[in-house]
């Protein structure tokens, strides 16, 4: 499989926003429960635009298809789609910060294969690039072994609760950039 990335724009919204629930109905099965799943679609998981502006969101293609997305972000929030939003987004320092792992979906006909793995080394090549010398993300459940495999340490365990009263279990992760 030939994998491409570009940089996400406004059109690619509606696509990703049906990868982006496919990926969390499919690949969270096991480690969320049903109610935890539609809720989190609901509420955090969805496309972060200011990613889109900032130009730190990608997608992943493979002959042509939409196979995932992912991004890094030189902003404080750590996850949550626009949904999950409801101030601003100051800007990081990077002598100081740690850089956003931002979300990272793949296509379940796709897990597996190396999609993620290739958006990871995409953005914190890019978040290197622009004066970052750390990373953090706010992992789901199925995300950490990934994250895990590339050098992120876990440091917190998150339950957040969501305004239905359904809570989602999130590990925080961080890795130094070399």
């Amino acid at each position: 499989m030939q994998l491409t990335s570009r940089l996400a724009t406004f059109d690619d919204i509606p696509a990703l926003q049906q990868l982006i629930a496919a990926s969390v109905r499919k690949l969270s099965i096991g480690y969320y429960t049903d109610a935890q799943i539609e809720s989190s679609i609901k509420y955090i998981f969805g496309v972060d635009t200011q990613l889109i502006v900032d130009g730190t969101y990608y997608v992943a293609e493979a002959d042509g298809l939409l196979v995932g997305c992912g991004g890094w972000s030189k902003r404080n929030t750590l996850y949550g789609g626009d949904q999950h939003k409801a101030t601003e987004d100051p800007l990081l320092n990077p002598e100081l910060d740690a850089a956003r792992i931002r979300a990272f979906f793949v296509h379940p006909d796709y897990a597996r294969r190396g999609v993620g793995t290739y958006i990871m080394n995409v953005c914190e090549t890019a978040a290197k690039a622009n004066g970052f010398k750390r990373l953090q993300l706010g992992a789901t459940l199925p995300g950490v072994p990934l994250y895990s495999k590339m050098g992120y340490e876990a440091f917190e365990l998150v339950d957040e609760t969501l305004p239905d009263g359904e809570f989602l279990s999130l590990v925080k992760m961080r890795k130094a950039l070399a």
